[in-house]
């Protein structure tokens, strides 16, 4: 028999907004914003489903069988259960590191969550079987990225900065896929509120993998579990009132605690999607490194710097981007590791002047350029920048030449892609062409981003879908 839940604390404030939250309801800046992180998350699964670890997922599928009702998307497009479309195209969406990404402005954190492609795949599966209008579709993932994002400032920092090393866009990020999920299938209170003890307890994912195929599977995983856990509640299953909250709860156990004023009271308020914000990666990689990476080009290109010249770059940071941050990889070997070493970004922009899906690739990461050029980059962690707390991405960068000048360069504060120096419509669009090129042709691609920028009046999704389905 259902456990009735307890109509207070945290799990009833979420479930309460959820159910109650309508379409009419979203701020219009949430839905400008919104639509630029459908485009982008679409324009990542474009990419990521041609990656070694979207091809495993496909095949997989193949052999499993089942029911026929939902499309994964970009190459070699597939019916299968609506579970497993949630699950290929979250890793397809996350094998190139290129989703968006959350990032607090608290000191005792950094990265909250990658916060797009959990709701989004939820959203995509669900969206022709349950023949979704865009609204339905915009509503549910608002709802489920505003759920993650809010359970990621809550929790205790030691889930995932040092401490017990939890990957958030995993542990966290199902969160968002279930909710997704709740709104699609119109589940009532009970059931939404049962979906999240399910989720509570399916929930997974360690920060371990960084630079391996399994770190996209946690995020394969939260997007296929949400759905499930949102699919059992609705045929019945129940689970413990309050989970997130309980003692051997969600918080508890995955946290060690957490801040109820985190959520209680500011549930839509602001949104998450407008504040923190999320921010749009300009590159296939670590987001902390992004400032880093503009502030190399701003030095090369400035002082015009040609490789041969280089005798060793010096770049000062913090632990919040460097080990124990995401970039802990020292010397990059391939191109998973790439994606998480601050010595080959210096590197990708000094001898190309850019890091895009050409750099972030094994021949280039393993060429005899890139690997010597590794080896003039030194990193470390600058106690001045580390006391200004994990909610600052800072780097200072010295480039020594042959001839004996050193150049110096600072990040800048609002780093580009960031919620205040966002991408535009017209960057976002040519990153979504960039990242289709091997997938979809110009014309598929023109019209996707036609349908998108409009995409609230779109009465349901077969058209749009159409465009990103090889």
């Amino acid at each position: 028999m259902a456990t009735e839940p307890i109509k207070e604390g945290v799990t009833h404030e979420l479930v309460k907004f959820v159910v109650e939250t309508q379409y009419a309801d979203l701020p219009e800046e949430t839905i400008t914003i919104a639509k630029r992180c459908i485009v982008d998350g679409t324009a990542v699964m474009m990419a990521g489903s041609t990656e070694p670890a979207a091809i495993i997922l496909r095949t997989l599928a193949r052999e499993i069988g089942g029911a026929r009702n939902a499309r994964t998307l970009g190459k070699d497009s597939m019916m299968v259960p609506v579970h497993l479309a949630a699950q290929i195209n979250g890793m397809s969406g996350h094998a190139l590191d290129w989703d968006d990404t959350a990032l607090s402005e608290e000191k005792d954190r950094s990265v909250l969550i990658h916060p797009t492609i959990q709701p989004l795949s939820a959203c995509y599966a669900f969206g022709e079987q349950l023949d979704l209008s865009a609204e339905a579709f915009l509503t549910a993932f608002i709802l489920g990225f505003e759920v993650e994002v809010k359970i990621a400032e809550a929790i205790n920092a030691e889930h995932f900065t040092g401490g017990r090393g939890f990957h958030t866009s995993g542990t966290i990020g199902i969160f968002g896929s279930t909710v997704a999920s709740c709104k699609l299938l119109g589940l009532d209170y009970q059931q939404t509120s049962n979906a999240l003890a399910i989720a509570s307890t399916m929930s997974a994912g360690v920060g371990a993998n960084h630079g391996t195929m399994s770190k996209p599977l946690n995020m394969s995983r939260a997007a296929e579990n949400g759905v499930t856990a949102a699919k059992f509640a609705s045929l019945g299953m129940d689970g413990p009132a309050n989970a997130l909250e309980a003692g051997r709860g969600f918080f508890e156990a995955f946290g060690g605690g957490y801040d109820p004023d985190k959520i209680i009271g500011r549930i839509g308020n602001p949104f998450a999607i407008v504040y923190p914000g999320t921010s749009i990666k300009p590159y296939p990689s670590g987001v902390v490194g992004h400032p880093g990476m503009d502030t190399m080009k701003k030095l090369v290109v400035k002082h015009d710097i040609k490789p041969d010249a280089v005798q060793n770059i010096k770049v000062l940071t913090g632990s919040n981007v460097i080990k124990p941050g995401p970039l802990r990889i020292l010397h990059a070997n391939n191109e998973l590791e790439a994606k998480f070493c601050v010595a080959f970004q210096m590197a990708s922009i000094v001898l190309r002047r850019k890091a895009g899906l050409s750099e972030f690739s094994d021949d280039f990461v393993q060429s005899r350029g890139c690997q010597e050029m590794q080896k003039k980059v030194e990193v470390s962690i600058d106690p001045e920048i580390d006391a200004l707390g994990k909610g600052r991405i800072v780097s200072k960068i010295y480039l020594t030449t042959k001839d004996g000048e050193t150049y110096f360069e600072e990040s800048d504060r609002f780093y580009r892609g960031g919620p205040k120096n966002p991408l535009s419509w017209e960057e976002v669009s040519e990153k979504f062409r960039d990242a289709s090129q091997h997938v979809l042709g110009p014309e598929s691609a023109d019209r996707f981003l036609h349908l998108a920028k409009d995409f609230e009046k779109l009465p349901n999704l077969r058209e749009l879908m159409d465009t990103v389905t090889a």
